[in-house]
């Protein structure tokens, strides 16, 4: 079972955590991982693109110009594809871009991340944040301390508005909860620190 170092507030060593092995200690399927990536991706997409086919646009009824006798092309309505203002051929319309996978391959995925992480050392444990208030800098020193460096998942085990806060004006800080993981912003992170409280929260929902 893999183990890591608990962080004081200050940098210091606060003694030692095991970390479940089903979440921390499992095997990395890049396959896997890339497949839940493209889901999440596709997930966030709105699909609400939208063209107008030759039956949708307005006008139409009326032919042109006579079949034969002007020197011209034979047309028969102004809402064919080649005129400008006619419909669109093989548009797109509004759909779904929701992929389906299996709730066993999604937990796979994470777990594999996760455990991708720690084997890089980018996890840390801390006892807490212990800001006396909504201080950027305090969060700022705070994160240093940890070595936690680059982009930084900050995960809580529930809403806290003082870390919410402090954080609001670090680009490179993003805030999350424990039940809410997903391989997308853990591959982004650079590292991932958990308090003692969201890790329990992390280990109990997802190992």
């Amino acid at each position: 079972m893999p183990q890591t170092t608990i962080l004081k507030a200050d940098g210091k060593k606060g003694g030692t955590v095991d970390l479940a092995d089903s979440l921390f200690g499992a095997p990395v399927n890049e396959s896997l991982i890339h497949q839940a990536v493209l889901r999440q991706f596709a997930g966030r997409r709105l699909g609400t693109s939208n063209t107008l086919t030759r039956g949708e646009v307005n006008g139409g009824g009326k032919k042109p110009w006579r079949q034969k006798g002007t020197g011209r092309a034979r047309q028969g309505t102004k809402t064919a594809p080649h005129w400008a203002g006619g419909g669109v051929v093989f548009g797109p319309h509004p759909r779904s871009y929701e992929q389906k996978m299996p709730a066993k391959m999604r937990r796979g995925a994470l777990r594999g991340v996760l455990s991708s992480k720690q084997a890089e050392g980018a996890v840390r444990v801390v006892e807490g944040f212990d800001l006396d208030g909504i201080r950027t800098r305090g969060l700022r020193d705070r994160l240093a301390a940890w070595e936690a460096g680059g982009k930084v998942l900050l995960v809580l085990a529930a809403r806290d508005e003082t870390v919410e806060l402090s954080s609001r004006n670090l680009r490179e800080v993003r805030v999350i909860l424990a039940d809410s993981l997903n391989v997308v912003d853990l591959l982004e992170a650079d590292t991932v620190v958990f308090t003692r409280e969201s890790l329990d929260r992390a280990q109990e929902v997802y190992a």
